[in-house]
């Protein structure tokens, strides 16, 4: 097996594979609705609709920063948090579907040979970095989830 190979298996298993650790980031949201989406534990915490977003963006940079690719082609206004509060189906599927996208994309990239990156050793930190960063927020989206349904027991 390649560097590669262990790469987009890494970044598989973070996001949509089966693995031994848990749910990934994929499987953390499945599932959950746009009103469960906007729910926070305090007014200046994010919601687990936000770290979506938050997750697409990051996956996004990733790619930009492999590919060279100039800033401003990110499908959302902004940069790293978008707020998300109002609970709306479809645009909670929307921002679902941008995750699944960034992620396509991300892939694809990685995938594709390309000698023209100049740090390889830099691709590996990005790469191995977003897949520490999508187990790191499918974790957090797990106990938010939890500390969802305790309030709402108590």
């Amino acid at each position: 097996m390649t560097a590669k190979d262990v790469l987009l298996r890494c970044l598989d298993q973070a996001y949509d594979r089966r693995s031994w650790h848990g749910p990934n980031l994929r499987g953390a949201i499945r599932g959950v609705s746009a009103a469960q989406a906007v729910w926070r534990p305090r007014a200046d915490r994010h919601n687990i609709w936000e770290i979506v977003v938050h997750a697409a963006y990051w996956k996004y940079i990733v790619r930009r920063r492999l590919t060279g690719e100039r800033r401003g082609s990110f499908p959302l206004a902004g940069s790293n948090w978008f707020r998300r509060s109002r609970a709306d189906n479809a645009a909670w599927a929307a921002d679902v579907v941008l995750l699944r996208d960034q992620h396509r994309l991300l892939r694809r990239v990685v995938e594709t040979p390309n000698t023209a990156r100049p740090q390889p050793n830099n691709s590996f930190a990005l790469i191995s970095g977003i897949v520490a960063h999508d187990l790191y927020h499918a974790g957090q989206i797990q106990l938010l989830k939890r500390l969802m349904a305790h309030r709402r027991r108590s």
